[in-house]
């Protein structure tokens, strides 16, 4: 099974399983029994692989992937990944990747088959979907989805598993299709004050009184996201402020621009919320797409 992406050679889908190595893509490779399938007891990391001619396919932000993998293995009560082992399956798995071809990389831990106390290690490959690429061109627009939680209850609870990158993300994909049925591409979800979270799949950034901001990560469930903190750190070493804020829909609604950040997607600009059109900055946005490495 393949695909074209973005200007290159068809991407091949891949199978890798940590202590097994490549296993064929259509093939089965985990036990039907596995906790990861049945509870969704595990968590996962999503990456952008960008092939490259005469050198290696780039994994991007993998230094910064996989340190949220072993943060959300901790929060779980997970065995601490092998990173040497993730490595070696990463390498693996993207040495074909064609010059000037894009793929998903998607690194999967889960507690494995009851009883064994071993966790199952899944890496696949796939081409990135044409819906992704087009966002990432031609923007998203969304609707607000409230969560109906007080943010704040994740500092006290952390079995709530706020922050982390589960497996469980049923509640965000129904998140995706009542933003659908709206007639919108994605949402915002906000809390129970209206204070302003994440995407379902994307962090959230804005841009106001000349500096970038995002809701706070602390103690608010949000999932710290690793293009959204590699902008920051790119615009802060460009002398551009770039903070934490705790903001509400009027905030975006009167910003300078808008974008969701995502791992594949990139940078996609909020060109709506709701059905008011945003303000957009397309100098802005191609600098924060720099930033991001897009």
């Amino acid at each position: 099974m393949s695909t074209t992406t973005t200007g290159g050679a068809p991407v091949r889908a891949r199978v890798a399983v940590l202590g097994r190595g490549e296993v064929p893509a259509d093939a089965p490779a985990v036990r039907a029994d596995d906790l990861g399938l049945g509870r969704g007891d595990g968590c996962f990391e999503t990456l952008r692989v960008v092939g490259r001619p005469g050198a290696a396919a780039h994994v991007q932000h993998l230094d910064a992937h996989l340190d949220r993998l072993a943060a959300s293995c901790a929060a779980m009560d997970l065995p601490a990944p092998d990173r040497g082992a993730w490595l070696a399956l990463v390498a693996g798995l993207v040495d074909a990747v064609p010059a000037g071809a894009e793929a998903v990389l998607k690194l999967v831990v889960t507690r494995g088959v009851p009883g064994t106390g071993t966790a199952t290690g899944v890496g696949t490959l796939s081409p990135v979907g044409p819906a992704l690429l087009r966002a990432r061109a031609e923007g998203v627009r969304a609707v607000t989805l409230p969560t109906g939680v007080d943010a704040r209850v994740h500092a006290s609870a952390p079995w709530l598993l706020g922050g982390v990158k589960c497996l469980s993300y049923a509640v965000n994909s129904a998140a995706l299709r009542e933003a659908a049925r709206r007639g919108a591409d994605d949402a915002v979800l906000v809390d129970a004050r209206g204070l302003l979270l994440e995407s379902p799949t994307a962090s959230l950034v804005w841009s106001a009184g000349g500096e970038l901001r995002t809701p706070p990560v602390e103690g608010t469930g949000v999932l710290p996201g690793t293009v959204q903190r590699a902008v920051f750190a790119a615009a802060a070493a460009e002398g551009v402020g770039a903070r934490e804020v705790a903001g509400t829909v009027g905030d975006l609604l009167a910003a300078d621009a808008v974008w969701l950040t995502s791992s594949v997607r990139g940078v996609a600009e909020l060109l709506a919320l709701d059905g008011a059109e945003l303000r957009r900055d397309p100098a802005l946005t191609a600098r924060v797409r720099g930033w991001a490495g897009f």
